[in-house]
């Protein structure tokens, strides 16, 4: 490994518990209004870095935690004696029926290229009762950013995502699709991202445009200067602006 890319690594880890810092309380609280208990079997789907399957491990003291992700490396530290890890791609992956009492996917479906055949698997994998608690982002229209800055910015990193196989519109499908897979009970929370939306947000923000914003210039879809300058003003008041939602969907089978 070369020292660029033992530093993209670094960089990419230090996002990812800056992500979790940022989107784990959210997660936390809307499984733990389910009535967790502790004897549930429970799928973390898209692992990442393993923080949710760790809290899972803990809340589920009797029962159990499968952590999925097609690269398990960050997961290797994941240990509890309730929690398995498993390499493997969703696409492809599936468990008897009713194996599971929760399944959690954050960030995961959209990247998928047909999440709704996905669903409807999760669907069976549930045991009746069982919840799937869904969480991605929606891009907001670039050309109704607050700044013209903010508009070249958010319209590079959508191309940028969307080439990368990124649907960065599903996640405003949520609600409806889990309803049309089967799921009761669908309920949602929408929480605005985007400069200005909390110190933790910015700090993500500039980390990820410190890693991703080369890239975005190589590729011509942004300015250096203007990735220098989206990062440089993300505090300031008049840059404001909510670019991203968060739909965290939960539904019962």
């Amino acid at each position: 490994m070369t020292q660029e890319t033992e530093q993209a690594a670094d960089t990419e880890q230090v996002i990812g518990r800056l992500w979790e810092r940022n989107y784990d309380p959210g997660t936390r609280g809307m499984i733990t209004g389910l009535g967790i208990r502790p004897d549930w079997r429970c799928l973390d789907l898209g692992a990442g870095l393993g923080s949710m399957s760790r809290w899972l491990a803990g809340q589920v003291p009797r029962g159990s935690v499968l952590a999925l992700d097609r690269d398990t490396t960050a997961l290797a530290g994941a240990a509890a004696d309730n929690l398995t890890v498993r390499q493997a791609d969703l696409a492809g992956a599936d468990f008897p029926d009713g194996s599971f009492d929760l399944v959690l996917a954050r960030a995961v479906l959209s990247y998928l290229p047909d999440p709704e055949a996905v669903l409807d698997r999760v669907h069976r994998w549930l045991a009746p009762g069982g919840y799937l608690v869904a969480e991605d982002f929606y891009f907001m229209p670039s050309d109704d950013c607050a700044t013209p800055l903010g508009r070249r910015v958010v319209e590079g990193y959508a191309k940028a995502a969307a080439g990368a196989g990124l649907d960065w519109r599903l996640a405003r499908r949520l609600p409806s699709l889990l309803a049309r897979t089967g799921f009761e009970a669908v309920e949602q929370t929408v929480r605005p991202l985007g400069p200005g939306q909390g110190e933790e947000e910015n700090e993500l923000m500039r980390a990820r445009m410190n890693l991703q914003g080369a890239p975005l210039v190589e590729n011509g879809l942004v300015s250096a200067e203007d990735v220098a300058e989206f990062v440089a003003t993300l505090d300031r008041p008049e840059v404001r602006d909510v670019t991203t939602l968060l739909f965290s969907v939960r539904g019962r089978r």
